[in-house]
């Protein structure tokens, strides 16, 4: 049994909670909000990310970073990507050497063009070389609450930290594969939300299976370009962090970076679709730091640039469609 604390209580965060706790460990559930926190206590339900779900009342809920953390073996930050730089630098007073450190966020800090690893690292590394895991794949947070089976991917540069992560969360579950490819790992997670968007936006579209099929598949090409230009192995990306975690968001109906495709599709504003959703849709933001990522390596990435301008209003979805098909003709 492990003393585990989680810093973030959106949806992921409470299917995690709720999964290490039914393994045995002692789980910590830091939220932002009050109100979620009083409902967990009260409740034993976290009603405003993951109603109709209980958790056991193993699962201690608290908004007090210092209580959260006291005591932690393995700490797992499970929020979005746009709030983490901050949060990292609330915890660190309380960051000890000897934690284990699980990065559950896909996303890229927008401004700084980094993954979440390299900004625990710019953060924490002031103090202590911190063990530090990410974990990524095919993962909508409702299911696995609900205790059905999916597979992912525990990647570090410290063997023995992705083991022991594998080792304490693979359950009935969750079955964890481990991998040394960070990069890959986390540039698969993040930026497979950005072509979620467009696979929504041709369904909202009403184009049918032929272009969603081409999409993705066009699209895993675009994030192997970039990855493998940051440092990542080509075969990370046709795994479960790549080409597992992408067919799911792309396709699954819960997905939310899908469903604001499918809304721009159908006609809707970016600001009416986004205001109204209580958890984060991590792609819309990742968009602008994936087509600056790529400028600074040189790579093509034709579908995010046009995701890009359907976002900021540039171009209609129709009208990236139409670009997309009459691009230069090429050999695959």
């Amino acid at each position: 049994m492990k003393h585990i604390t989680i810093i973030g209580a959106g949806g992921w965060g409470t299917a995690l909670s709720l999964t290490l706790a039914n393994l045995g460990h002692a789980v910590r559930l830091w939220a932002y909000e009050e109100e979620v926190v009083e409902s967990l206590r009260t409740r034993h339900e976290n009603e405003l990310f993951m109603p109709g779900v209980r958790l056991p009342e193993s699962v201690i809920p608290t908004n007090d970073l210092a209580e959260a953390l006291a005591g932690a073996e393995v700490v797992v930050t499970a929020a979005p990507s746009h709030v983490c730089r901050t949060l990292y630098e609330r915890m660190l007073p309380r960051l000890q050497p000897d934690m284990v450190f699980v990065s559950a966020t896909k996303g890229l800090d927008t401004e700084r063009l980094m993954r979440m690893s390299e900004v625990f690292r710019s953060v924490v590394g002031e103090r202590f070389r911190p063990q530090l895991t990410v974990l990524s794949g095919p993962s909508f947070a409702r299911e696995v609450a609900q205790g059905h089976p999916t597979a992912l991917v525990v990647a570090s540069d410290e063997r023995e930290a992705a083991q022991l992560i594998q080792s304490e969360f693979s359950s009935r579950v969750l079955r964890l594969y481990t991998s040394s490819d960070v990069v890959g790992v986390e540039l698969g997670g993040a930026v497979k939300n950005v072509i979620a968007i467009a696979a929504g936006v041709v369904e909202g579209l009403g184009l049918g299976h032929n272009p969603t099929a081409a999409l993705i598949t066009r699209g895993l090409a675009e994030i192997t370009r970039l990855a493998c230009a940051c440092g990542a192995r080509r075969e990370t990306l046709a795994g479960l962090a790549g080409m597992g975690d992408l067919v799911l968001t792309c396709t699954g109906h819960l997905s939310r970076n899908r469903t604001v495709g499918v809304e721009l599709g159908r006609g809707r504003k970016l600001a009416k679709i986004i205001g109204p959703m209580r958890m984060v849709a991590e792609g819309v933001k990742t968009t602008a730091a994936t087509v600056a990522l790529a400028a600074r390596h040189a790579i093509e990435m034709p579908i995010t640039q046009q995701v890009h301008r359907i976002l900021e209003g540039q171009v209609s979805p129709r009208e990236a469609i139409r670009e997309l098909m009459e691009r230069t003709l090429k050999e695959e």
